[in-house]
């Protein structure tokens, strides 16, 4: 039976094997083009990441797609971790987040304060009295879940690499 070194010997580097992922990653290798790296230094599947933090979907609690290991040969979190530290993304603040709560959530949170007259209110003006009753040091304490948004450097990352987001599946709606 082959070995991992033998499946890719050939690969530009190693790609990160996950041990969840192992056997398939010999028996369905991740091709060697996911595994070259741009002239600024990142493999195919930080283009990747970047253009699924794009969306504007990606929140700190959205498990990583299988399809980073599998694919792309990375580990999704510390990878997301390096852009962070690059500044190529960004966490939101809670306040930038809050579209990623419920309105039943951002009802809850302005019960906390005996808020009244809420059933009647559209979610753009619940999110405008939270605003208004609520400082970023309170709102930052009542939920943990944040976005992640790209920076002008990762924006500009992205758009340097159409070629590598056309090559990745996507969904037909």
């Amino acid at each position: 039976m082959k070995t991992l070194s033998d499946v890719y010997q050939d690969h530009a580097e190693m790609p990160f094997i996950s041990e969840q992922y192992k056997e398939e990653l010999i028996l369905k290798p991740i091709p060697k083009r996911n595994m070259v790296r741009t002239a600024e230094g990142f493999l195919p599947g930080h283009i990747i990441l970047l253009w699924r933090i794009k969306f504007g979907t990606y929140r700190t609690d959205s498990p990583h797609h299988k399809y980073f290991a599998t694919s792309y040969g990375i580990d999704a979190e510390k990878e997301l971790q390096l852009l962070i530290k690059e500044g190529y993304v960004r966490v939101e603040s809670a306040m930038e987040s809050l579209r990623h709560l419920s309105a039943g959530q951002v009802k809850l949170f302005l019960g906390t304060k005996a808020i009244k007259g809420l059933s009647k209110l559209k979610r753009q003006e619940l999110d405008q009295v939270l605003l208004a009753n609520f400082s970023q040091a309170e709102l930052e304490d009542l939920f943990s879940v944040r976005g992640y948004l790209l920076t002008d450097k990762g924006k500009e990352l992205l758009e340097r690499h159409p070629d590598i987001i056309d090559k990745h599946p996507k969904k037909k709606f």
